[in-house]
């Protein structure tokens, strides 16, 4: 019988196909003693030889997809599944003990992990740990005949259903055949839905159910407009689901239209519209949206795709990449934003209660001095090649800030004085995501090029209100009257000063918010390259005046987020 499943559209369009479950199995398993132990270690060689040939699969697909070095953590996987030590101790375990194939497996494996992460000052052995984990697992999977999921093979069309997807995860996904994916937790804002929409995949987020209401194939029709998945369609919801997907594509054929267009209002106004990125691949979605410059291009996921720092040399080629492939239009480059959900292997970073609101972004950066610089001598080399703007994130005061721009200066200084070319326009602004530094922005516009509103952290660090926390994601309000005071704060604090004020947070694309933005004066919007051609359609729409009038109201006269909708509603009719 047909179900339907409410949540959150993450990002437009539709689907129709089976349901990839990408969910942890249960392996558990009970030790039992058998009499032929001959019998349980066939059992064993069959489920190691499986592994081995699955491993060596995604080892080839890995590699074609992500590089050689990627590909090589599986080497060590094969490497263990073929270790006769261990091997060997796994099998007289099963003869001398008696016990079945998975309880011989697990308790020789368990002791080799313990042993090798007991060595806490050798980082070799706790890797080694976590490849007999995961091999174990695998092998173990094979045993109980319990399937292991792995987005990299997925080989035909599927709707990926999960708990949560993490950036790695996501990463992973083949666009061929990955038509959609529902997750049970989440919001517009979370890094799968960001990424959803930058792959350009529908996505549901935050149904709360929907890995317990589907199983492995079950037949599912995904509306990411209207954030609804139907489990066990009728043929004629896939009618209807199909004649929404038409409707979206002569929509989307429309916006294509203005993609070469310049982004002015119905009265002239200019705004511009940037795209946000994580890597040169994404220029080619930033072209064919028609991007007028890159607003934010998130450099971590060149450390976090890194097996090491990357050096000055790989950040160079990328930032050099981007520049020339934006032909003299401006980037703004975030510095290192890790720290939060975001982690690197090859950086310990301390446990903390709360890593949202701790040691993250420029509070490493300030610290790890050498990996800083690095960063910053590389976008000052590639600065010749295009029209850079260096952006700071999770700045909180005037002194970090003041420390930042002292080190690039340092760093500028010592390349000219070794005859290394740096361009004399490159200009230095700062993320507003902390109210801290909203709230003192007039003495920040004094002293920075510009401001982007990092809208994601703001409001949630505003409202005290985590956006990852289902019980409390009432609270994430971009459209709250105070939300909409502290923007225009920042926003006139930037013009007294003759700087631009820009925002990359996702609520910069959201069409609801959009029209409030346009009138409290936000020089540049910029969003998922997806976003853009359908921003540039609605802002041709509005009347600018009239905009600075529904904003002057939404935060004089409105007292809660839902009269500020209905206000924008009756505006934009």
């Amino acid at each position: 019988m047909a179900e339907l499943l409410k949540g959150i559209a993450a990002s437009d369009g539709v689907a129709i196909a089976k349901a990839y479950l990408l969910v942890e199995p249960d392996l558990s398993f009970s030790e039992k003693t058998v009499e032929d132990s001959e019998g349980e270690i066939a059992r064993l060689e069959q489920a190691l030889a499986v592994a081995t040939k699955e491993i060596e699969a995604i080892r080839e697909k890995a590699a074609a997809s992500l590089g050689e070095e990627e590909a090589q953590v599986f080497d060590a996987h094969l490497m263990v599944l073929a270790d006769p030590e261990m091997i060997g101790a796994i099998e007289s375990n099963i003869r001398d003990n008696k016990v079945n194939a998975e309880a011989g497996l697990k308790s020789v494996t368990d002791m080799f992990v313990g042993m090798f992460e007991a060595m806490e000052d050798n980082p070799y052995m706790q890797e080694r740990a976590a490849d007999i984990k995961d091999v174990t697992k695998r092998v173990l999977s094979h045993l109980l005949g319990v399937k292991l999921p792995n987005p990299s093979m997925i080989d035909e069309e599927v709707v990926v259903i999960a708990h949560d997807l993490t950036p790695s995860d996501t990463a992973q996904l083949d666009r061929r055949f990955v038509k959609a994916f529902v997750t049970n937790i989440g919001g517009r804002t979370s890094h799968s839905a960001i990424m959803a929409r930058s792959l350009e995949i529908p996505a549901i987020v935050g149904t709360k159910s929907i890995t317990d209401s589907v199983k492995e194939g079950d037949m599912l029709a995904v509306n990411g407009i209207e954030g609804e998945v139907i489990v066990h369609p009728t043929d004629e919801q896939i009618e209807i689901v199909k004649n929404a997907g038409e409707k979206f594509a002569a929509l989307k054929a429309e916006w294509d239209k203005l993609k070469d267009a310049e982004t002015v209002t119905a009265d002239g106004k200019h705004f511009e519209l940037a795209a946000n990125i994580g890597t040169p691949k994404d220029l080619e979605g930033v072209h064919n949206n028609g991007a007028e410059a890159i607003g934010l291009y998130r450099t971590e996921f060149l450390y976090m795709d890194s097996a090491d720092f990357p050096t000055e040399d790989d950040q160079y080629e990328a930032y050099k990449a981007v520049l020339e492939g934006m032909d003299g239009k401006p980037v703004v480059v975030r510095t290192m934003d890790i720290g939060g959900d975001k982690e690197l292997p090859y950086l310990t970073l301390p446990e903390e209660m709360n890593p949202f609101l701790g040691y993250r972004a420029l509070r490493i950066s300030l610290v790890e001095d050498d990996m800083f610089r690095t960063q910053l001598r590389a976008l000052l080399r590639a600065s010749v090649h295009g029209k850079l703007r260096i952006m700071f994130p999770m700045v909180a005061t005037l002194p970090e800030f003041r420390q930042a721009k002292a080190m690039l200066e340092e760093e500028k200084t010592k390349l000219l004085a070794d005859g290394v070319a740096v361009s004399d326009d490159i200009q230095v602004g700062i993320m507003i995501e902390i109210p801290a530094a909203a709230v003192i922005a007039d003495k920040f516009a004094k002293e920075v090029d510009f401001f982007s509103v990092g809208t994601n952290d703001l409001i949630q660090y505003t409202m005290a209100a985590d956006r990852m926390n289902e019980r409390v994601s009432y609270l994430y309000q971009p459209y709250n009257p105070s939300i909409l005071r502290l923007l225009k704060f920042v926003i006139d604090s930037a013009h007294a000063e003759g700087k631009w004020a820009g925002m990359c947070g996702e609520m910069a694309g959201d069409q609801t918010a959009v029209p409030l933005l346009m009138g409290l004066g936000l020089d540049e919007f910029s969003m998922s390259a997806t976003s853009i051609l359908k921003t540039r359609s609605l802002m041709k729409r509005l009347d600018s005046t009239k905009m600075a009038e529904l904003a002057d109201k939404a935060i004089n006269e409105c007292d809660t987020a839902d009269e500020v909708v209905r206000l924008v509603e009756e505006y934009t009719k």
